[in-house]
């Protein structure tokens, strides 16, 4: 299909794009911008006049919850959230049930979300055997069955020796590890962040130093090794630091963070919202405070949703008992112009932490609108006001922190592969 999407604000933070054009899709590649190429003929034309046209969102962590959590969310579900979000790519931790750690099960998500032909779905491999920390899996055959990178979730690895090999391992055929920083031990029946709202709710406490003494293992661990590491959904001050002193001396690291660290702090817990209950846990206003400034300075490559979703009745629990997580898909571009706004940073630098950052780190050839790219596009009303209504959210999962909070930047539509897969 033919589609001119035309009177758009074309933003492309990859080819220092930034104006008003008309951009052509032919056989589902971007086929030129500003001018039709010889002999167009427009299927359909999509008036853009008042919206941003820009690459699909890339989201590091969106959680599908299949194989295995079907009573969370499925497939269908969240895969539909993820177009409403304007979100074309996501990759998935390997936390199901089974764990990600077999080509076969690999191969049948992909086939599945395939099929639902919604969004890009790249599995993110589990690092050892049923994530239990103790054997390495094949990671050559899981990165042959589409495996972008490899990851223990949120499970602890303990054992630095099968770490340490773990990244030899990877090293070796340069393949890229995902570690989130906690020591479990020091984090053992933590629910939030070791500070004065922990400490007037009596919640137990996950202490800065179970991040940055995880951090610190992983950084050595790289240093010796060469292996790729990309640090997930920082959370401290303290792991900002260390990660800027890394990249600092050359090493090949880069980091995330989720939106809702961008954008709330433990005094939002309250009076025990447990839709506050989030891994890692929401810690001080100067925690926060960092975290922006190092996704404002480069020091934090990309921000994504964490996307967690949970059923209700896990959630309307005591806050220590309620199980962690938030749905966040439909939510990422809101935010991230939310934070945008804030730091009064443009448009082109915002978008680029959720497009063509993520793109880079998932080592992908995406996240920008160059003439031959495949057409993953997500169209927007920059100036859509709306409230964040869990029952009007597509996604299974309901809960989510902002409820209630009116933010600005709807999708209007989002193509994947020059289709319309969504249309608001």
């Amino acid at each position: 299909m033919n589609i001119q999407i035309k009177n758009g604000r074309l933003i492309d933070p990859k080819n220092n794009i930034d104006a008003r054009q008309d951009l052509f899709i032919v056989k589902g590649r971007i086929a030129a911008i500003g001018n039709a190429p010889a002999g167009f003929v427009a299927d359909q034309v999509i008036d853009a006049t008042g919206l941003v046209v820009t690459p699909g969102l890339i989201d590091l962590a969106a959680r599908l919850r299949e194989p295995g959590y079907e009573y969370r969310a499925t497939l269908e579900s969240e895969m539909a959230a993820a177009a409403a979000g304007g979100i074309t790519s996501l990759a998935c931790p390997p936390d199901t049930e089974p764990p990600l750690d077999e080509p076969g099960l690999v191969e049948m998500l992909k086939h599945r979300a395939r099929n639902l032909n919604q969004a890009r779905v790249y599995p993110v491999g589990a690092l050892t055997t049923t994530l239990k920390g103790q054997e390495l899996t094949e990671m050559e055959e899981l990165t042959d069955a589409g495996c972008v990178a490899f990851s223990q979730a949120d499970a602890p690895l303990t054992d630095t020796r099968v770490l340490l090999r773990a990244m030899q391992y990877a090293a070796t055929f340069g393949f890229s590890v995902w570690l989130r920083p906690q020591d479990s031990f020091l984090a053992r029946d933590g629910v939030a962040h070791d500070g004065e709202v922990a400490t007037r709710c009596g919640l137990p406490a996950i202490p800065v130093c179970a991040e940055t003494i995880a951090l610190s293992t992983m950084l050595a661990l790289a240093r010796d090794t060469g292996a790729k590491l990309h640090v997930c959904r920082l959370s401290s001050a303290a792991g900002v630091e260390m990660v800027r002193a890394a990249k600092r001396e050359g090493l090949a690291v880069t980091c995330d963070v989720s939106q809702n660290h961008v954008h709330l702090s433990e005094t939002d817990i309250g009076f025990f919202d447990s839709n506050c209950h989030l891994i890692p846990p929401l810690r001080s206003l100067r925690d926060r405070a960092a975290l922006r400034a190092g996704l404002l300075d480069g020091t934090i490559d990309a921000i994504c949703s964490n996307h967690a979703p949970v059923d209700e009745d896990a959630k309307q629990l005591p806050f220590a008992e309620a199980e962690a997580g938030a749905t966040g898909l439909e939510l990422l571009l809101p935010l991230v112009l939310k934070w945008a706004q804030q730091e009064k940073l443009g448009l082109p630098d915002a978008l680029a932490r959720a497009t063509l950052q993520p793109a880079r780190i998932l080592g992908l050839d995406a996240g920008h609108l160059s003439p031959g790219a495949a057409a993953d596009i997500c169209v927007f009303d920059p100036e859509a006001y709306w409230k964040v209504e869990p029952a009007a959210l597509k996604s299974q999962g309901k809960n989510t922190p902002f409820t209630g909070l009116e933010v600005q930047g709807r999708v209007r539509y989002t193509l994947v592969d020059g289709q319309v897969v969504y249309q608001g």
